[in-house]
């Protein structure tokens, strides 16, 4: 919460700034304010556009079901003389996102 209002302050204040610096340099012989208005909103949608987008996005993710899959088979013949098989497993969980 305590980094939400940094942020929202910060670009508060470095609109604040901009505006201003905007609309006294635009008041060269009395017609320059509707110039510092549009450039004072251009900054500081472009400084909101900024905040929203850097924002920490939060998504949920847990591990879902345990799955298995046979991805092959090993066969030898052991000491024995016995012709003898074996499943290569592999086991994974998917993450489900909310």
């Amino acid at each position: 919460m305590l980094k939400t209002v940094k942020h929202l302050a910060l670009a508060a204040s470095l609109f604040a700034a901009a505006s201003t610096v905007a609309v006294t340099q635009a008041e060269a012989h009395g017609r320059g304010r509707t110039a510092g208005a549009v450039a004072g909103a251009i900054i500081g949608l472009g400084l909101l556009g900024a905040y929203a987008a850097g924002r920490d996005r939060v998504s949920y993710c847990h591990p879902g079901p345990r799955v298995c899959d046979v991805v092959g088979q090993r066969c030898w013949t052991n000491r024995y003389g016995e012709y003898r098989c074996k499943d290569d497993v592999r086991c994974y969980r998917r993450e489900i996102c909310d």
